[in-house]
Formats: C-alpha cells, structure tokens, sequence
C-alpha cells in the first residue's frame, strides 16, 4: 500500500514538472522594438569661454600720506568727485613753513653778502702778493675765509631748498586726474609725516581686470598677449557681479613676472575702457576667456549623453540596432553639448527611450515627440 502511494507521489511529481516546463516555454515571448527619437549629428559653430574669478583694480592708486606735520587748515576738493592732475587737495598750516622760507632767504643773502665780501678780499690780497707788499701768511688766510664763506653759502641754499621744500608739502596736490576717496582726515586734524592717511586717489579709465590662471596655460596667454588689441576683441568678455556682461571688450596687457610657488598660478592682467565709471577698483567679477577649441564641432543634445563608472556614451541608431559608443565630451552649450572624439558627422544619435536600450538592441524610430 505504501509502495504503491510512493509511485503516485513521483508520477504527480513528474506531471507537474512538466506542466511547468511547457508553461515556462509559452511565456519566452520576444520583446518589441524600442521606439526611439534620434537626432542627426552635425557641426556647427561652438563659441564657448574659460571662466575666471576676478578683480578690477585700477591703472594707478595712490594713497595721500602728509609729509609734513601740522593741523588742516583746508580741504579743497568733493569726496567722490574726479580731480585733476596738480589741484590741491588738501592744505597743512602754512604759517611756520613760509616763515622757515622767509629766514632761509635771509641767510642765503647774508651768506652771499659774506662770499662776495671774501672773494674782493681774496682777490686784492691776490694783487698785492703778487708785488710782495703783504706776507704770504695773510694771503693763506684770506684764501681760507673764501673757502669757508663759500661752504656757508652752499649750506644757506640748501636750507632755502628744503625750507621751500616743506612749503610745498604743506599744501597736498593731486598727482595725476583720478577719482578721490572719502576724506580720512577733516579740518583742524593734526596730521603727522608719512603716517596719516588723508585719502586715496585712482585712476578710472582705462581700468584693469586681474586674474590668476594655471603655470600649463602661460604659453597660451603669451600667445594672446601677441595678438594686436583688434585680435582680441572677442577673446576677453566680463561678467559684471549682476551677472551682466561688460559692454566693453578688453585686450591682454601684462603676465606677472613669475609664477606663485604656493598655488604653482600665475596673474593676468587684461585692460578694459571704463568711460561710464560702471567698473569700480575692487569690484569682484567673473572673466571669460575664449576657449581655443572654439569653432566648428560636432554638437548633440546633451540629453542624448549617458554616464557609466564616469565614462560617456551615447547610442547610435544603425539598420534598426541601437549601437553604444563612448565619447569624449567638450564644453556644455545650454542643452547641447560638444563631442570632442567617439561619433563623426551624418551619425543619428538616440535622444529618447535611452533608459530602456542596450547595446545591438532593437530599436523602432519614431518621429519626435509634439511639444504642446
């Protein structure tokens, strides 16, 4: 009886195994093609720019120190305002330096008075030694008074240059036409020489935009730096903190000395017009740089693009197969972007139904998408 239910037990087995099997075979059913979208691969003309952070710093910035000490006794000049070169700006308490002037003078007159009065002695006494009427001892003496009186006219004009000296530091002129600052200093402030800052002059226009770039890009900048100010037109373009771009081009003036052994960069300068005063000495900005791979290339939509283990692919529509290629990217262009390597012109890259494709897949084309 045991045995018997034991021989039903695999029979049942068996069947079942086969029901399964045949089941299993009906439903390996092949999948339809996947409908793609695609897009022709094309060249066309990529303009595209290096971006760098920036400052604008002006051609020529001066700080007006005092030379000489005193109090304020003017201030000649609107904060903010454009000065010229050699207005005065500011006024030290003239007072003590034209009196210092006024007895320079008189003593250079004394001191001319002394030689002149010297040099008739010297030549009188010249005379009568020549016909032995004096000693030799009082020519030797006279020589000597000249000698000295002369020394003492040289220290009385140098006295006169330095007291004139300091009557001109009294009053604090404009070196060259620049924009001033606000006053750091206002009337009846004692100032001191060489320590108290008065205010800050600088040049506007032209005004300079300095960056850092990497040591391997020199050479390419000193190419640039080569190139006539019209070459440069389109090579150098700012982007104003707003996020406006500068409606001035500028042109490529200066590469630092030498490279910083720290960050292993080196600083350039780029020369822009400012006639409207829109660029302001320290104003952080952004300068775009025209890439040198610039020019025609190949351009697909970026959505066409897919990343694996940080490599590029895209697929290739061919003979109803979808065939995968890995490219080398370039710039991002908005919703395109450049292919560097990988694709040639005439290929039809997918742009839709990628999540669903594997390499050699079938694929159906349809049209694109209707955009409502």
């Amino acid at each position: 009886m045991e045995k018997n239910l034991l021989v039903l037990i695999c029979a049942f087995g068996i069947i079942s195994w086969t029901a399964c099997g045949s089941s299993g075979k009906k439903a390996a059913v092949v999948l339809p093609p996947t409908p793609v979208n695609v897009a022709e691969v094309n060249h066309a003309p990529a303009v595209y720019y290096d971006k760098y952070p920036a400052t604008v710093v002006a051609l020529n910035s001066v700080e007006l120190r005092a030379q000489v000490s005193g109090f304020i006794t003017g201030i000649f000049f609107k904060e903010g305002e454009v000065v010229q070169k050699g207005k005065t700006l500011y006024e030290i308490d003239r007072r003590k330096y034209e009196a210092a002037y006024r007895q320079a003078e008189a003593g250079i007159l004394s001191a001319r008075a002394n030689f002149n009065r010297a040099q008739k002695d010297m030549d009188r006494y010249q005379r009568l030694a020549e016909q032995d009427a004096i000693a030799r001892q009082t020519l030797d003496n006279a020589t000597a008074t000249l000698e000295t009186n002369r020394s003492q006219l040289a220290a009385s004009e140098a006295a006169l240059l330095a007291a004139r000296t300091d009557l001109d530091y009294s009053l604090i002129k404009a070196p060259f036409t620049g924009r001033i600052g606000i006053s750091q200093v206002k009337l009846g402030a004692q100032v001191s020489p060489g320590t108290t800052l008065l205010n800050t002059i600088s040049s506007e226009n032209p005004i300079a935009v300095d960056f850092v770039v990497n040591e391997t890009d020199i050479s390419r900048f000193a190419n640039l730096q080569g190139k006539a100010a019209g070459a440069q037109d389109s090579i150098f373009r700012l982007q104003l903190p707003n996020g406006a771009y500068y409606k001035h081009s500028g042109k490529l003036i200066a590469i630092d000395r030498g490279v910083d052994n720290q960050t292993g960069t080196i600083k350039i300068r780029v020369e822009f017009q400012n006639p409207d005063d829109e660029l302001k000495d320290g104003m952080s900005c952004v300068m775009n740089v025209l890439n040198q791979q610039s020019g025609d290339r190949l351009i697909i939509p970026y959505k066409a693009v897919t990343e694996q283990m940080g490599e590029f692919f895209v697929f290739i529509a061919k003979d109803s197969i979808a065939l995968q290629r890995k490219v080398q990217l370039g710039p991002k262009l908005r919703d395109q972007i450049v292919i560097m390597d990988g694709i040639e012109a005439g290929d039809k890259v997918i742009t839709e139904g990628i999540q669903r494709l594997r390499d050699s897949g079938k694929i159906q084309v349809g049209a694109p998408p209707q955009t409502k």
